[in-house]
């Protein structure tokens, strides 16, 4: 089995710093053996080895990361990339955890936690929001505002950046349609605006999945219509995600895209394969959504490795499609782009 390493994420980014795309490298570090280092250059404050990565994931898993950093702006998430590369660090930049698998040996780099999560209204229905802010917080804010276009980012457990990055949408409404602008840093730490009709977004896609020089997404700007209905309308998308899928478990949400030119949705293609319910260990197909694999109590990386596989496995023998993958994977050393293999 392959599953794609982590860009995503919630604004997932795995860099190498050595290379000029998001690859991965040797790990190297002049770092002293405290656990908590200081570099008066950048005045940035890094732990090490103590944050155990289950607790940056919605999924619960993952050992620890060699060295952990918060940024609260754009300032500092620039300074971290820098001092990474300078120290040959390999490094991941993440949001909320909400849709990338941890492995249990956990990451020898950095990890950068984005909480850049600021909020500015520049006028009616044009927001300029951080990258690191709640995805979900951001579409009730402005449903609740009487805007129109993201009342289905309330149900959506990730950030801005990542829910650009993945182009996130439900209930008929994406990302991309309320884009304006995009806020980025690229590798050599420099800043740009990239305008959205410039930008070409498809079904779960962006154009920064497959941008070599990209770093960072660091803010969004939307523009939004006015609506006397988007504030109804997002409760009812919350509540029929609420009776339909498993919010109150620990997951990472859909686990697999829906297929293209199939007409029918991957979940309904686990349910009929009969694997609602099927256990691998702590891993386990929802009961109430065959999309979404929860953590129902201590499960490994391996664990919902293995159960990620079998479904593949299952549902391409039973109806020749074969499913690919939402959620990423993040190898804990592997010095190349491809993932683990089963």
């Amino acid at each position: 089995m392959s599953i794609p390493l982590c860009y995503k994420p919630s604004g997932l980014l795995l860099h190498s710093p050595r290379t000029r795309g998001p690859l991965l490298c040797n790990h190297s570090s002049s770092f002293s053996k405290q656990e908590q280092t200081h570099n008066s250059w950048t005045g940035l404050k890094f732990i090490r080895g103590k944050k155990l990565l289950k607790d940056l994931s919605t999924w619960g898993i993952g050992g620890p990361c060699n060295y952990f950093i918060q940024v609260l702006d754009q300032t500092q998430l620039v300074s971290a990339i820098r001092f990474c590369h300078e120290h040959s660090i390999r490094f991941v930049i993440i949001g909320k955890g909400s849709n990338c698998l941890f492995d249990d040996l956990g990451f020898d780099g950095c990890v950068i936690l984005n909480r850049i999560e600021f909020l500015e209204k520049e006028e009616p229905g044009l927001y300029r929001v951080g990258s690191g802010f709640r995805f979900n917080r951001l579409g009730v804010h402005c449903s609740n505002e009487g805007f129109t276009g993201l009342e289905f980012a309330g149900g959506i457990p990730g950030t801005v950046g990542g829910a650009t990055y993945m182009n996130a949408g439900a209930n008929g409404q994406e990302t991309a349609d309320a884009i304006l602008c995009v806020d980025i840093i690229t590798m050599d730490g420099r800043l740009h605006r990239l305008n959205r009709t410039d930008l070409n977004f498809g079904y779960r896609s962006s154009p920064f999945q497959d941008m070599q020089e990209l770093a960072s997404i660091t803010a969004v700007k939307f523009k939004l219509q006015p609506s006397g209905s988007a504030k109804r309308r997002q409760y009812e998308y919350m509540e029929r995600r609420r009776i339909s899928q498993p919010v109150g478990e620990q997951s990472a949400g859909s686990v697999f895209r829906n297929p293209l030119d199939v007409g029918v949705a991957a979940a309904e293609l686990i349910e009929k394969a009969g694997l609602k319910g099927f256990r691998v260990g702590g891993a386990m197909v929802s009961k109430m959504h065959a999309n979404f694999f929860i953590n129902c109590g201590g499960s490994t990386s391996q664990d919902m490795l293995d159960l990620l596989a079998l479904v593949k496995e299952k549902v391409d023998q039973k109806f020749a499609v074969q499913l690919k993958e939402e959620i990423l994977y993040v190898h804990p050393h592997r010095n190349d782009v491809k993932s683990k293999q089963r």
